[in-house]
């Protein structure tokens, strides 16, 4: 069962964040911000002007009293030991802002909103270093890649995932979900069934930074390589019912956590299927271990384990969770030493699902 963190917000929570210090953040409808301890325990709050949504929020990792929130079209800094009031605030996009991401050197916070466009400000000079314009509708995630600072992976609305190089003003590869999956034609649909269309929800790249996700909203997971300036979709499974809404990648591994909005969690293990794929002449072709977790049945029927990983040649989840509300948010951190899952749904409330390992 989930432990609940209440009596922080009163609106729906829309985003989550973890400190390297085991701090916890919220952003919520109306303008909230929160910040909570390791137990759950509300340390402070702050109501931004003007009461926009807090659609993203970011600690850094080298500073971890420093925190980014994006309200409407304003990305504010704050300091979490003091919330009352910003310490610097920057107003670069033209329409309300969907998701951050702060490049692995923290001189680069990207930006993306509800124009298509993505914002790359740099944070030395407090000033805006390339402005991305190529998805003609909504850009709903952006992620910078881990060990590579100038380079980024973004989706939208548009059904598009693109790869830039901020090298570039423009992507050096760009694939429509849509059109590939009407090419590839996998599984036929059964009579009456409607397809969803692709709108391209999250992206979240391994630590690896060769590797990452997207989720949409035909109900489909897809994972890309990056092979130097394009990419190659190593795998695509139906992972729920409804549309993706979240897809994060666990820290130093190929485990990656799904949230969908048919209120489901679930955690894949993509480890052989990426390794399978790898083509790596030059190394030794034993395969490398990559780091992976069991899970245990819990009590309740809240966690339902699956045995084995691959089934009729379909990839089946590790974990599935019945969470019973579209989720908005999903962060996976350490707490007290264990992982755990945080969810953010439709309610005021945090949901905390431990993963136990053995």
């Amino acid at each position: 069962m989930a432990v609940k963190w209440t009596g922080g917000h009163s609106s729906p929570i829309l985003c989550l964040n973890a400190s390297q210090e085991g701090l916890v953040a919220s952003g919520a409808e109306g303008g909230d911000l929160m910040a909570w301890g390791e137990d759950g325990t509300p340390l402070g709050h702050t109501r931004f002007q003007g009461a926009d949504d807090v659609t993203s929020i970011l600690f850094s990792p080298s500073c971890p009293t420093k925190l980014y929130a994006s309200h409407g079209e304003t990305i504010s800094l704050l300091d979490v030991r003091s919330l009352k009031g910003s310490l610097d605030h920057f107003h670069v996009n033209e329409e309300e802002i969907n998701c951050l991401s702060l490049n692995e050197t923290e001189n680069l916070l990207a930006s993306a909103d509800d124009s298509g466009a993505i914002k790359i400000l740099d944070l030395e000079n407090k000033k805006v270093s390339r402005s991305l314009k190529r998805h003609s509708n909504i850009c709903s995630s952006v992620a910078f890649r881990p060990q590579r600072p100038q380079s980024l992976v973004s989706c939208g609305l548009d059904m598009q995932v693109m790869l830039w190089n901020l090298q570039k003003a423009r992507p050096v590869w760009i694939t429509n979900l849509q059109e590939d999956e009407a090419e590839e034609m996998e599984s036929p649909q059964s009579p009456g069934q409607l397809l969803n269309p692709a709108l391209a929800h999250s992206v979240s790249v391994a630590s690896c930074g060769n590797i990452f996700s997207c989720g949409a909203e035909d109900g489909k997971v897809r994972i890309f390589r990056v092979t130097g300036v394009k990419c190659e979709q190593e795998l695509g499974f139906k992972g729920h019912t409804l549309g993706v809404s979240q897809v994060c990648f666990l820290p130093e591994s190929y485990l990656l956590l799904t949230g969908g909005n048919d209120g489901k969690i679930m955690l894949w293990d993509v480890s052989s299927e990426v390794e399978k794929k790898q083509k790596s002449p030059t190394k030794p072709t034993h395969r490398k271990k990559t780091k992976r977790a069991a899970y245990t049945k819990q009590s309740g029927n809240t966690h339902v384990p699956v045995a084995g990983e691959e089934e009729h040649g379909k990839i089946i989840p590790k974990l599935s969770i019945e969470h019973g509300e579209k989720v908005n948010w999903l962060l996976s951190t350490k707490i007290k030493g264990y992982q755990n899952i945080l969810v953010a749904d439709q309610t005021s409330c945090i949901s905390v699902y431990p993963l136990k390992e053995f």
